[in-house]
């Protein structure tokens, strides 16, 4: 029979950059009882974002960040400004990611690969409270 499950994650981050929550995805899979579905994951702002991505090796995340800061900089030609100098760096960042994300759910589990983790991708300095809605359907 068909169910569906679903919340609302709060993150907070202490600064801009890529931030792992693969293990709170997890245990809201498994805490479902769902064991076959698709989950997804809904960003619910348009100054961050979500990637999967590689979760072993921290430079790669380093080098992420600090290619999108050379694709996006703080201080450019920007006219929208309302939040500070990071806000239009921000939403250009986030238009270039995602803000949604599907993954298959398998043997209670989400399936991702060896070395990938479900991020968070936070643009702004000002670091607000991010909430990111789960929804799972299956069996």
């Amino acid at each position: 029979m068909l169910r569906q499950a679903s919340t609302t994650l709060p993150i907070r981050t202490s600064r801009p950059g890529l931030h792992e929550f693969t293990d709170s995805v997890r245990q809201f899979v498994a805490e479902s009882g769902i064991r076959e579905g698709l989950l997804t994951l809904f960003c619910r702002h348009t100054s961050a974002s979500l990637l999967i991505q590689e979760n072993a090796a921290p430079a790669a995340r380093r080098d992420l960040e600090a290619y999108f800061e050379r694709i996006a900089p703080e201080g450019g030609p920007y006219e929208h400004d309302d939040e500070g100098p990071d806000d239009m760096p921000a939403h250009l960042r986030s238009a270039l990611t995602r803000t949604q994300v599907s993954i298959p759910v398998q043997y209670g589990a989400p399936v991702l690969g060896t070395w990938q983790g479900i991020f968070l991708f936070e643009h702004r300095r000002n670091t607000p409270q991010r909430r990111i809605a789960l929804h799972l359907i299956g069996e």
